[in-house]
């Protein structure tokens, strides 16, 4: 196992006896978890991005923890089943990740091999087919890696972590739109950076994807095809965006894609309309990113889903998601 045994024990200790008093009150439940990325514990720390970054040791001790604390780790095809019968009586967890990067299939799932457990991919699948600029990525290598960038004709200087990601929140904060493609190549044109290496050094292949659709413990859904926030679509541009990404994943994969998940998922990036268009793709349940608990009666096209990042290496904090409180936090909040 990954990490220290020593310190997941001391957690334990001081958060199992919290979580089983919560059970005993809010009984059975389900909680999805979504994340990005992940990255080794070295690495993450010095990451210009690092809360898009799950920390790969902290995920692998939550896993352990949810084992000992008599948690069941399902598919979302399971979550629905259990949902929706009225004698379930167990608490269930289902970990997805969105848009899948080449982590999803080097450092991700190996760890839940080896905990013997199911993990869900929901592929955007333009990453694969090349068609997706990953500029986030692109912009985050560089500033990683060397010791300068030039941007938009001056020189930024990059010595120490905080520096690297102060440099870019500020470029990826003026970046992102519909012109951050366009900024991006000028970016890696201006620092001699081939685009097409830099994409396939952090995007998911087809030969993964084909490696993990073997593997009886992925699986794999659809998060469109250009990650477009659906909301903003047209319907028919809308239904284009998810009906082709579940084609294109059938046809490539030969396999039957049943999921959905919306990328952004909040309720101004997903609603009623979008929900009814997933059902008319063909899919089984759309996913969100609204936090909450599943519980039986839930629509399956607005499924809740808890985002898990950087920030999030405590077992105290996993358990706020998992009895729920968060989400609750999240609705009085208006943060939905």
């Amino acid at each position: 196992m990954i990490g220290s045994s020593a310190a997941m024990l001391a957690a334990n200790v001081l958060t199992l006896p919290l979580a089983k008093a919560a059970d005993r009150m809010l009984g059975p439940r389900g909680c999805l978890f979504t994340f990005h990325r992940a990255a080794p514990t070295a690495e993450w720390d010095k990451l210009p991005n690092r809360d898009f970054y799950v920390d790969i040791a902290f995920l692998d001790r939550f896993l352990a923890y949810l084992n000992a604390g008599g948690w069941d780790v399902v598919t979302v095809g399971e979550a629905l089943r259990r949902s929706g019968g009225a004698d379930n009586d167990s608490r269930y967890v289902n970990f997805s990740i969105d848009d899948c990067y080449r982590d999803s299939f080097e450092v991700v799932a190996p760890v839940f091999r080896r905990h013997n457990v199911p993990l869900t991919l929901f592929v955007t699948t333009g990453i694969p087919d090349g068609t997706l600029p990953l500029w986030s990525a692109g912009l985050e290598d560089a500033l990683l890696k060397r010791d300068s960038v030039m941007v938009d004709g001056q020189i930024v200087k990059l010595s120490k972590a905080e520096e690297r990601r102060k440099a870019y929140q500020r470029i990826a904060s003026r970046w992102d739109g519909p012109d951050a493609a366009r900024h991006h190549a000028a970016f890696c044109a201006a620092n001699g950076i081939d685009m097409d290496a830099m994409h396939w050094k952090h995007a998911i292949s087809w030969e993964m994807l084909e490696a993990l659709a073997k593997d009886p413990l992925i699986e794999i859904g659809a998060h469109t095809i250009n990650h477009a926030r659906i909301s903003s679509l047209a319907p028919e541009a809308a239904l284009a965006e998810i009906e082709g990404s579940r084609t294109r994943l059938n046809e490539r994969l030969g396999i039957n894609v049943q999921h959905f998940a919306f990328p952004y998922g909040r309720s101004a990036d997903c609603g009623p309309r979008d929900f009814a268009l997933a059902r008319r793709a063909g899919f089984l349940s759309a996913a969100t990113t609204r936090k909450g608990l599943l519980r039986g009666g839930h629509d399956r096209f607005s499924l809740p889903r808890n985002t898990i990042n950087g920030s999030h290496r405590s077992l105290g904090a996993m358990e706020m998601h998992l009895t729920g409180f968060t989400g609750t936090a999240a609705r009085i909040a208006g943060r939905v």
